[in-house]
């Protein structure tokens, strides 16, 4: 008879979301998995497989709530001009708070692993592609209503826009904590919009 589960599989990913975001792939070993998660080794590798697997796991639930959460904002915005720079100041408020200097856990996936695997390269192509999407339907949608400027394309701002935001993410790798650097980053993306 197959035992029942004790334990939530989403809040499982969630824990390995926070251990592997903190510590990179590399950087967590099946121990730390366990300690973290609160699982024996065997509950963890019958639910999720390997490692690796229970990172691309993570990497897709991090994907999907990172994706729906910005994807509301602008759904629900009267005013996307003003939401993209409510979007930019939380990264920068995360990124100056961030004592740990986490990043973004996509964007240090992608340095990290994406050149190494091809499932998570197929994972973080398939972010940027969608939140190039999400962006462009915003861009548009601001470009409509009159809030953005029609002077460039709207793929072409979101493209702009999103790599600018990755690039906050990246600079928070790194430790910057100088608040004048990041605003000034925001000041010269919102000049072209």
């Amino acid at each position: 008879m197959a035992r029942t589960k004790e334990f939530n599989e989403e809040q499982a990913l969630d824990k390995a979301i926070e251990i592997f975001w903190h510590k990179g792939y590399n950087g967590t070993s099946a121990q730390d998995l366990v300690t973290h998660l609160g699982l024996s080794r065997s509950s963890l590798y019958d639910t999720f497989g390997d490692k690796q697997k229970l990172f691309a796991q993570s990497l897709k639930r991090y994907q999907q709530q990172s994706q729906d959460k910005i994807a509301d904002l602008f759904e629900n915005s009267e005013n996307i001009k003003e939401t993209l720079l409510g979007i930019f100041k939380e990264a920068i408020v995360e990124s100056l708070e961030d004592r740990i200097t986490k990043g973004c856990f996509m964007v240090n996936s992608s340095v990290e692993l994406a050149m190494h695997d091809k499932e998570i390269e197929k994972i973080v192509q398939n972010n940027g592609q969608i939140m190039e999407e999400v962006f462009t339907k915003a861009v548009q949608k601001g470009q409509d209503l009159g809030q953005i400027s029609t002077k460039l394309d709207a793929k072409i701002l979101a493209r702009f826009i999103f790599n600018n935001y990755s690039g906050i993410r990246v600079l928070a790798r790194t430790g910057e904590r100088n608040k004048q650097v990041y605003d000034d980053i925001v000041k010269a993306v919102f000049s072209v919009l």
